[in-house]
Order: structure tokens, then C-alpha cells, then sequence
């Protein structure tokens, strides 16, 4: 199933896509809390998902057509965003950086959440150097600490497609702020929707595109991942409890725009579309007027 959460007359809701239609989960009686996003949703596991397909299946669904509604970032507030660098061969070569060891982790702060075809913003004051990043994204479904490889992926809700943005002139001068660079407001577009685990078949066989103004920037197979997810998770929740909703980048492939010659950085005016594999496409234009 299709997951997503939309915005239809100032209200916002769950929903699950049927075709060219979302049926209008809130409407079915599904429990939704104060933002309307698929929160409750995700925290309640099998038995809500269980409704969900009822409510899909229902004669008396209340339904509207996905383009008469906007499409909303599936989550607003998850409680971390854990993204994962350097987890494709060919990035490690293009960045000059050695292949790491273990998983490379950073955060990206919540606040940097937008909607899948939202405009992306930032202050030119604060960096000129903004580049596109596509990945894989990975939604936890149930809360977990001490994670075991073996047990991974019975963690994972469902898949989704994230834009890394990242301001490289924050990122790589002076203090190397990796996570003020990728957390800027606008900076971690995502969706449109999030897939449940049990519609991918394998999640380490998706092809993962950019286009920047309909070229082609990065393409690429998740199959080429140094870490799996299951690495991943069982990494990241060392010592650390993963929580329903909780996002997970997993890195990007070769051909970001800082390492090209001359680099390619986003600009006014610039369409950027990240695409995953039997998920979908999120299309965000550039807007810094």
C-alpha cells in the first residue's frame, strides 16, 4: 500500500492511494492526531494497516482525486532523522573519501522536513552551495534498541524517496558542519508517500534517479549499497532507541553536483526530481525569491 498524508480544503489527513484516487483514512474512522499525518498510523503496527485495507476496500470510502489535493510530506515530526554518508563506492570516490568500515551516521534536523513538491528555499546569505542528493529512505515502524541484523527488517514500516539537500559550503569548510548543512529549512524534501514493507519485494533492488531540469544527474541501484538496511538499523540502534516514524536516508550514489567540473550547485529557477524505484518521484522546484 500507498501511504500518504494530504491537504484538502485547509484540513489535513491520512490517506491511501488507489490508483488516481486517496481514500481519506480520517474519514474511515482511522485515528489521526493533532497534525493529521500518518503518525498514528505507523505506530499502530499490523492492526492499523489491517483497517487501512479495509477502508480501501470499503463501498463507503470517501475518496478525492489525487491531483484536487496537495500532497504533504507523510510525516511531519518524526522524533530523528538518521542519515547514513558514503554508503555507495563510486560517492566515496567522487568525494575523495576513503570507503568507511562501519555505517557513516549524521542527522538531519526535523525542522528541515518539506513536502514532496514543495519549493525548496534557503538564505543566500547563509550558503551558496546547495546540492541535490537522492536516496532510498527507509520509515521505522516499532520501537527498538540493540537491533539485530537477523531482526532488521521486521522493524522497517515501509520506503519512501528523500532528497538529501545539502549546503556543501556549510558541510565541508572550517568545522565541517555536516548537520547544519543538511538541516537547513526546506532541506529534506520526502514522500510522496510511504510504501509498506510488504509491497516491496526487495528493497536492495531499486533503482535510484536525479534529474535537474530534465537531465539526468545520478542514477544507480540500491543493490550497490556498502551497508544494507539491516547493517543500517542494527548500527544505528546501538545504544539507541529507534522509534515509530523515525526516518532513515541511506545514502546516495555517484554524481552529486559538488564533485563535478565545474560543480553543479541548485539555483533559482531549477527543477530537481529524485525517483526510487516501485515508489514514486518527488519534484521540487527551486524558489529563493
Amino acid at each position: 500500500m500507498k501511504l500518504l498524508t494530504f491537504m484538502v480544503d485547509g484540513v489535513v489527513r491520512p490517506g491511501v492511494l488507489d490508483g488516481n484516487g486517496v481514500v481519506d483514512l480520517s474519514a474511515a474512522g482511522l485515528p489521526v492526531d493533532a497534525t493529521g499525518d500518518l503518525m498514528c498510523i505507523v505506530r499502530g503496527g499490523d492492526s492499523l494497516l489491517g483497517l487501512v485495507r479495509e477502508a480501501l476496500g470499503s463501498n463507503q470510502r470517501r475518496e478525492y482525486a489525487l491531483d484536487k489535493v496537495k500532497v504533504c510530506a507523510p510525516l511531519f515530526h518524526p522524533s530523528k532523522i538518521v542519515a547514513v554518508g558514503l554508503n555507495y563506492i563510486d560517492h566515496c570516490k567522487e568525494a575523495n573519501l576513503p570507503v568507511p568500515s562501519e555505517p557513516v551516521l549524521f542527522t538531519k534536523w526535523p525542522n528541515s522536513i518539506t513536502g514532496p513538491y514543495d519549493d525548496l528555499h534557503w538564505p543566500e546569505s547563509v550558503t551558496k552551495e546547495v546540492d541535490y542528493e537522492v536516496e532510498l529512505g527507509v520509515v521505522i515502524g516499532k520501537r527498538g534498541r540493540d537491533i539485530s541484523e537477523k531482526e532488521a527488517l521486521d522493524y522497517v514500516f515501509g520506503y519512501t524517496v528523500v532528497n538529501d539537500v545539502s549546503a556543501r559550503d556549510l558541510q565541508f569548510a572550517n568545522a565541517k558542519q555536516w548537520d547544519r548543512g543538511k538541516s537547513l529549512d526546506t532541506f529534506c524534501p520526502w514522500g510522496p508517500w510511504i510504501v509498506t514493507q510488504d509491497d516491496i519485494k526487495n528493497p536492495h533492488d531499486l533503482t535510484v534517479r536525479t534529474l535537474l531540469n530534465g537531465k539526468e544527474m545520478q542514477i544507480s541501484n540500491t543493490k550497490n549499497l556498502i551497508f544494507n538496511i539491516p547493517q543500517i538499523i542494527a548500527y544505528a540502534s546501538q545504544g539507541t532507541t529507534l522509534m515509530p516514524g523515525d526516518l532513515i536516508p541511506t545514502g546516495t550514489p555517484f554524481g552529486v553536483g559538488f564533485s563535478r567540473t565545474p560543480p553543479v550547485f541548485l539555483k533559482h529557477g531549477d527543477v530537481c526530481e529524485c525517483e526510487v524505484e516501485h515508489i514514486g518521484k518527488i519534484v521540487n522546484k527551486i524558489n529563493l525569491k
